[in-house]
């Protein structure tokens, strides 16, 4: 079965190799992506995000959901010390850089089960996968035909952050300017909640976030700093 929706701002597809999947089999997924965007979206007057924004509501009146997103949010900006940051100043809030790879990993969770035992779900690049081995290419970040490396992925998520598709819409929290050091920078971790989040608070971090992302337990690391190097953990699980 496969499937393929813009969702989110982006296209997300959906894949599974199991004989018994049907087209139903992938309507919560999308569901799911769906009420996220209209409930979590900063670009939408009327979602949580917007209403918590303008203090039409108050820490206690969030949903769990929303809740456990600002948290992991807050999470990350004390371990990156302000790198990652969705409450810039002269910004509104904007936790869309959690918000995705929290939401499509939980949208893989209602997949696990009998009947969807191998699926691969890729959100604009970033890939949840089950059942492999599963290949994934890391695109070239100068380069949109070519390719830096593949990996292969049993079992887990792989994201990368980079400037080709959204230009330099990064930025780090600590100066509130956009981020430099990296062109690119791709995280393997068991979950696509901390291969986004880690990627991206990464690259906001520069050249030094290579080093604290790989540090983190579980996490895998693939980059191209600005002088053109790759740096790579041990343990990266390259395709043979």
């Amino acid at each position: 079965m496969r499937r393929v929706e813009q969702v989110m701002g982006f296209p997300v597809s959906l894949r599974i190799d199991d004989e018994s999947a049907s087209e139903e089999t992938a309507d919560p997924v999308f569901a799911w992506l769906r009420e996220v965007d209209a409930r979590f979206s900063p670009f939408r007057a009327d979602s949580e995000v917007s209403r918590l924004d303008r203090g039409e509501l108050t820490p206690h009146e969030l949903s769990p959901d929303l809740t456990e997103v600002l948290d992991l949010c807050e999470e990350y900006r004390v371990a990156t010390g302000g790198a990652f940051d969705v409450r810039l100043p002269g910004r509104g809030l904007d936790p869309c850089a959690m918000v995705k790879g929290w939401s499509v990993q939980r949208a893989a969770n209602l997949l696990s089960g009998p009947g969807t035992s191998r699926f691969c779900l890729n959100a604009g690049g970033d890939v949840v996968a089950a059942g492999g081995p599963w290949r994934v290419g890391v695109r070239h970040p100068e380069r949109a035909d070519q390719l830096c490396t593949v990996l292969e992925i049993t079992d887990g998520a792989v994201a990368t952050s980079a400037r080709y598709e959204r230009g330099d819409h990064i930025l780090d929290g600590r100066t509130g300017r956009p981020a430099t050091g990296l062109l690119s920078v791709t995280v393997v971790a068991p979950s696509l909640t901390e291969a986004d989040a880690t990627a991206t608070a990464a690259f906001a971090m520069g050249a030094e976030g290579v080093e604290w992302a790989a540090s983190r337990e579980g996490c895998e690391v693939f980059a191209v700093d600005a002088e053109r190097r790759v740096l790579r953990t041990a343990g990266l699980p390259v395709a043979g």
